[in-house]
């Protein structure tokens, strides 16, 4: 069935018993080929679109804090505005792989093949990539790109939960986007120019 040609649908569907699974049948594998596509695109590097730098700081849902990265030590203690909690966020992809570098250190947040969040100062390595997901409950959970299912997560004293022990569905995985403290005004609102009405002008006659 998945080798018959689109142009042909119709033609299969006629021809076949009057059975409602047959455009049903086009249709889910229509669905799980494009969802497979997305998740491959979305796991590939993209080396041809102009990548985006953000600057924002990541607010724990469970910690009350901020992740910081403090060199190759990573915590979730930072308050609002500490230099340390303030992260250059760049997208990798043209889905939603990026790569976090504290400000002050210039070390990336990684995560190695035991699961433990741990700063690089070179961040190459898929160790070093994220896959950003925005949940139901407007949290942002980041999942590793290299150890799939292992994501981001911090106790409630600020400490970095090995990737293995977290989920998707915990607190402890669920993060805010917030802009440093005294850079709101940074982002202005658009606004709109009036436009004057041109009034319509009159040439002068010439006198015969």
């Amino acid at each position: 069935l998945a080798k018959v040609p689109a142009l042909f649908h119709d033609l299969f569907c006629s021809l076949s018993p009057p059975f409602p699974t047959c455009s049903q049948m086009f249709a889910a594998e229509e669905n799980v080929d494009f969802r497979i596509h997305v998740e491959n695109q979305t796991r590939a590097r993209d080396d041809v679109s102009r990548k985006q730098l953000r600057l924002y700081q990541l607010y724990s849902r469970t910690s009350g804090k901020h992740i910081q990265v403090l060199g190759r030590r990573i915590s979730a203690k930072g308050e609002d505005g500490d230099k340390y909690a303030q992260l250059l966020v760049e997208t990798d992809t043209f889905g939603s792989q990026v790569r976090i570098k504290g400000k002050e250190t210039d070390f990336y947040l990684c995560m190695n093949r035991k699961g433990k969040l741990v700063g690089k100062p070179d961040g190459t390595s898929k160790e070093c990539v994220f896959i950003e997901k925005v949940l139901e409950n407007n949290y942002t959970a980041l999942m590793s790109a290299k150890y799939s299912g292992w994501y981001v997560g911090f106790t409630k004293k600020g400490r970095p939960r090995k990737g293995p022990k977290t989920r998707e569905n915990q607190q402890d995985v669920h993060f805010m986007k917030r802009y440093p403290k005294g850079q709101v005004e940074i982002q202005k609102p658009f606004k709109y120019t009036t436009v004057t009405k041109r009034t319509k002008r009159i040439r002068p006659t010439n006198p015969s």
